[in-house]
């Protein structure tokens, strides 16, 4: 095993490098896990909050009194002068974002029947407009449903009916599946970011056997050795395995143990099958780049240029819904973008099927043709490079 543990000695070299990728990988997982725990701590997740309005009744009645005092649930009354400079000072400096004005003689035209309307002056384009207008369309609504259907009836019992029904409040519960509860948010993030740090670190660690096994001198020399050529071949090929396993076997654990809680289900066990794929076809691009490079000084351009290149195409950093449809088709050309295709159709999943699950197996399977793909194109670039 002499190949085999030289190349656990060239590879001992480039851990400090690797590491750094590591930390990365770690750091960044830590901090959408922080972000993402925050998120779902705010409790409840919708806050009602009361918007300033002014009124300007010019009439006082059992009805405009009614419809002031249900307009108090749902906002603070401020006082403005009746003069059309105040009333745009208010506007502009947001002491009110809404200014109501009840004109003189509405009551006698609303209980006969008619269609009056109340004047608003609102802030252009404010949310708490259309609310507001919402809770007096609401109580219009409903006492012109009294008029029309109860003839002669007396304003003060008219107010008092309308108030009764606005008190009546329907309960809203949303009911989860048990399998729905738990969230892969976290874990689909986390498994996403393998493109950059695993894709990364394998770089490094093949690419950098690659360059000192097809040194000339190194070259030569081996292949005088009493080894024979299959088993110096099996041999490397054994040292890239192990690296990438125990690479793969690092971040998986990394993913589960900051994710425990979340992680005993079915939805992991997909991502790990998912990224175990993926680090195959890693392996095998590694293995074709570390063919092509001449040089130790291009190799750490090289990483940064492939992985993050693929990392922002793919939809690791900017999901792949935000990303064009040009990009899309050239991402669909790496790997890289089939794991996080994948990884986002599980982390969704809950019946787990064949149905639900074959678009999952599709992308496993391209991916493991781009590793043959590689590793042939390596095989044939090789041997070229041995017989130059």
């Amino acid at each position: 095993m002499q190949i085999f543990k030289l190349c656990m000695k060239v590879i001992k070299k480039k851990l400090p490098i690797m590491s750094i990728y590591i930390g990365v990988f770690v750091m960044l997982s830590l901090i959408m896990s922080s972000n993402i725990s925050k998120e779902t701590e705010k409790e409840p997740s919708f806050v009602e909050s009361k918007a300033n309005i002014a009124v300007i009744a010019e009439e006082s009645t059992p009805l405009t009194e009614g419809l002031i005092k249900e307009l108090e649930k749902n906002a603070d009354f401020v006082e403005i002068e009746d003069d059309t400079e105040a009333i745009q000072d208010a506007l502009y400096f947001r002491f009110a974002t809404y200014i109501l004005r009840i004109p003189e003689g509405f009551t006698q035209r609303f209980m006969s029947g008619e269609e009056v309307m109340l004047e608003k002056t609102v802030v252009p384009d404010s949310y708490t407009g259309v609310y507001i207008d919402m809770s007096v369309e609401k109580y219009l609504n409903t006492a012109r449903l009294y008029v029309r259907n109860l003839k002669d009836i007396d304003i003060n019992q008219l107010v008092e009916y309308v108030a009764g029904d606005m008190t009546k409040q329907t309960n809203l519960v949303v009911t989860v599946p048990e399998d729905k509860q738990v969230d892969f948010v976290y874990s689909n993030y986390f498994f996403n970011y393998f493109v950059y740090s695993l894709f990364s670190v394998l770089i490094l660690g093949i690419s950098t056997l690659m360059m000192v096994f097809n040194e000339d001198n190194l070259r030569k020399r081996n292949a005088c050795s009493p080894i024979p050529a299959m088993r110096s071949s099996l041999q490397f090929f054994l040292a890239i395995l192990v690296f990438t396993l125990v690479s793969w076997m690092i971040m998986v654990v990394c993913c589960v143990l900051f994710n425990l809680k979340n992680s005993i289900n079915i939805n992991t066990v997909y991502f790990i099958i998912n990224s175990f794929v993926y680090a195959l076809s890693c392996a095998a691009m590694s293995f074709l780049i570390g063919n092509l490079i001449k040089g130790e000084g291009s190799l750490s351009a090289v990483t940064n240029v492939v992985a993050l290149g693929s990392s922002f195409i793919s939809g690791v950093f900017v999901p792949q819904e935000l990303l064009g449809s040009t990009v899309l088709r050239i991402a669909s050309f790496t790997p890289s973008y089939w794991f996080v295709n994948a990884n986002n159709i599980i982390a969704k999943t809950s019946n787990f099927n064949l149905k639900k699950m074959e678009p999952v197996f599709s992308s496993m399977l391209i991916q493991l043709g781009f590793t043959v793909a590689f590793l042939a194109v390596a095989l044939v670039v090789g041997k070229k490079k041995r017989y130059a």
